[in-house]
């Protein structure tokens, strides 16, 4: 089948939408929907994200140095989109949307209740990268939710009702059916 030459462009998908929470000490918490998102390394655990430098999360963490990244479930797909699409300058995400801001274990940023999965980050680098900077954040926390897990406490994705972003064509799509478990394809 022939190819087309495009320009250079992020079309890599699908990608994570996940709800990245962030607060500066004494102001509300803040949500910010990002997709731009991945694990960097193992040993230690750290997962990077990017974010616009225009964008008001983008001050908050870089701040802070903290961070927490909530895996939405799918009964959360409004919040999501809610929270990309308008800035936490004008409005109180965590109001409009009705999530509960919860105690983090270790940094001072609120995990969301209704995520599944909660990973609290502190910032370890930061890579100014042109339109967006890279976070690089050391997992310090991990939170799942006890009915997402299986039998042996390993994270049943079924249970989890999860679902992904896909750029360029700006559409949600589920996560939702196992092709083949890994080295048995």
């Amino acid at each position: 089948m022939p190819k087309k030459l495009l320009e250079p462009q992020t079309m890599l998908f699908p990608l994570p939408a996940v709800l990245v929470s962030c607060q500066r000490k004494g102001q509300k918490p803040n949500i910010i929907t990002l997709s731009w998102v991945g694990v960097v390394c193992s040993e230690p655990p750290m997962v990077g994200i990017s974010i616009r430098k225009n964008r008001f999360s983008f001050g908050i963490i870089k701040e802070s140095k903290e961070f927490v990244i909530n895996v939405p479930r799918g009964g959360l797909l409004r919040a999501t989109d809610f929270c990309g699409t308008v800035s936490g300058k004008d409005v109180d995400k965590f109001a409009q949307t009705k999530l509960t801001p919860a105690k983090s274990a270790k940094v001072n940023v609120p995990l969301i209740e209704e995520c599944p999965v909660n990973l609290e980050c502190v910032v370890r680098q930061i890579l100014d990268l042109g339109s967006h900077s890279l976070f690089i954040g050391e997992i310090m926390a991990t939170h799942v939710d006890a009915e997402c897990l299986n039998e042996r406490g390993e994270p049943d994705i079924d249970k989890m009702s999860l679902f992904c972003y896909c750029p360029k064509a700006h559409q949600y799509r589920a996560v939702s059916e196992m092709l083949a478990e890994y080295g048995h394809a």
